[in-house]
């Protein structure tokens, strides 16, 4: 089996083959709309409901309508999922393998930029932000399971002794597998799916309405791929109404799902109230929200912590579900620290991705819009806080908003507990003599427990921080910032409200699409049922 390795990143600097190339493909992508189907058993599914697809940052602009389903459709998805089960699941792994080997081939070759091009307009990520997401860790999360499910399939038990051969079959679940995605990541679009079926399992796929336009490229390059009519079927459904189809079906087996807490825990509910419809106990895997942290000891080096906490909390507008909302910083290191992120913030570009200079863009869609410039005006008019950089918004022509800095003295802090997913960032600055204190309010703070930081040169300070805070996320930085995680390299996931920590990119999310049956086969069995000591 091929080795998996991480895609390479391309550097898209002006003149390169691959700027070039990158710039083609999103003029031909904004040069048309696409009409988008629903994909269920194989069949492109198209209805008279549609709805729009537009960049954040150009709402006015058409790039796609597509097919909006009802409960009818997601009906037929399930039927066209469990219709495929049987053929996919008793398929050989090897070439179930190899379908999703060629997936992050086609990913990584010709359809490189055609999906940089859908994720930068559809979910207004620069060049940068959409390479390492919708190419390199969609190829990687491809290539590394297939790794991990080769390695599942050869775990076996360690003895079989004389006449006895143990073994181990990891069976697909019974019924079908709900895989319900999110905006921000193409890359998670594509393996919430992928993951489950890969294992043999069929699947029903509704993707936020925000990551349709990427989402239904992926499908094409799945199908292209030689995915089986049927495995995995894409539809665009009413979340509510999708709900009550599929967490009624006896068949439900399990979801794969990232989003917000509230929608997961009222999945969860919903499960547990319907528990004695299902023909097996359903698996609940999920990765939900985040109020991620920098902390910053006294002996850290100010220019890393100014540039950790710049990428950690404004790359693609502070909508990762890893970004750093709130930062807790030495009092002696401060003033440095301020200075340099108010010299750095003063050079952020921001406007629409097409202009590659552009640092920031668009906030994904007026709702978010609305909610961030609610928490901006709230912190303006609040005498107790100050913002030092930022504090504006506009959505005239895109969902813009200025990355925004807000000091404040109390801890508890409204954005420094709420999840607000923009670019909005809260600092609050600690008497260095108080860093134990601090370690207990980062721990208390919030509900969420993703990713969060540590920055210092004081060995010891690290270690009492990577302590203390061990609980309080699931991804840990050392003098990083607190995001980017790759497959292979970091597997990621969170606990408390920030979900299942069943990591994404690693062998132990694999393990929950499978059900393990042991098989003892006795060569030469007793034919005598009394034993010695009976003599």
């Amino acid at each position: 089996m091929p080795v998996p390795v991480n895609e390479p990143i391309l550097g898209y600097a002006p003149g390169s083959k691959e700027r070039e190339l990158l710039e083609a493909a999103i003029v031909e992508a904004r040069s048309k709309q696409l009409s988008i189907p629903m994909y269920i058993g194989g069949k492109l599914i198209h209805t008279d409901k549609k709805g729009k697809v537009s960049p954040p940052h150009d709402h006015q602009h058409i790039l796609a309508t597509y097919s909006q389903g009802e409960k009818i459709h997601v009906q037929q998805a399930i039927d066209a999922a469990l219709a495929a089960k049987s053929k996919w699941e008793d398929l050989a792994w090897e070439q179930r393998a190899a379908i999703f080997l060629k997936a992050a081939d086609l990913i990584a070759g010709p359809y490189r930029y055609k999906i940089n091009a859908a994720t930068m307009l559809g979910q207004s990520k620069n060049a940068y932000q959409a390479e390492i997401d919708s190419v390199c860790e969609l190829a990687d999360f491809l290539r590394f399971n297939v790794g991990y499910m080769a390695e599942i399939y050869k775990q076996q038990p360690p003895i079989s002794p004389r006449g006895v051969w143990n073994r181990v079959e990891q069976r697909p679940l019974e019924g079908f597998v709900f895989a319900l995605t999110p905006f921000n990541f193409t890359a998670i679009a594509g393996n919430l799916p992928a993951s489950a079926a890969m294992m043999g399992n069929v699947v029903v796929w509704k993707p936020a309405d925000t990551q349709i336009y990427a989402a239904h490229l992926i499908m094409e390059i799945f199908m292209e791929a030689g995915l089986p009519d049927g495995v995995i079927n894409l539809i665009y459904a009413d979340g509510p109404e999708a709900g009550q189809v599929i967490f009624n079906s006896p068949d439900f087996a399990g979801i794969h799902f990232t989003g917000s807490t509230g929608v997961f825990q009222n999945i969860w509910n919903t499960i547990g109230t319907n528990i004695h419809k299902y023909k097996t106990y359903p698996r609940i895997v999920g990765e939900t929200g985040g109020k991620d942290f920098i902390l910053v000891h006294g002996s850290a080096d100010a220019e890393v912590s100014s540039t950790a906490i710049l990428r950690g909390a404004f790359e693609y507008q502070g909508q990762k579900c890893s970004a750093a909302s709130r930062v807790y910083i030495a009092k002696s290191l401060w003033p440095e620290i301020k200075e340099l992120m108010q010299r750095d913030l003063a050079t952020f570009k921001m406007g629409g991705t097409e202009d590659f200079s552009n640092f920031i863009n668009a906030v994904i869609d007026e709702r978010s819009f609305d909610k961030l410039a609610k928490y901006i005006d709230a912190a303006k008019a609040d005498s107790s806080v100050e913002i030092i950089a930022g504090g504006n918004y506009d959505k005239s022509k895109g969902y813009f908003i200025t990355p925004t800095v807000i000091v404040v003295n109390d801890p508890k802090y409204t954005t420094m507990c709420e999840e607000l997913f923009g670019p909005v960032l809260t600092v609050y600055v600690y008497d260095d003599a108080d860093f134990d204190q601090i370690l207990t309010i980062i721990d208390t703070t919030s509900i969420y427990a993703l990713t969060g930081a540590v920055i210092a040169q004081d060995r010891y300070i690290i270690e009492k921080a990577t302590h203390a805070l061990r609980n309080a996320a699931g991804n840990f930085y050392i003098n990083d910032k607190c995001t980017g995680a790759v497959v292979g390299q970091q597997p990621f996931g969170g606990s408390r409200g920030s979900g299942t920590n069943d990591k994404a990119g690693s062998m132990i999310n694999l393990l929950r699409w499978v059900s393990p049956r042991t098989i003892k086969e006795t060569f030469d069995p007793p034919k005598d049922y009394r034993y010695p000591f009976m003599g």
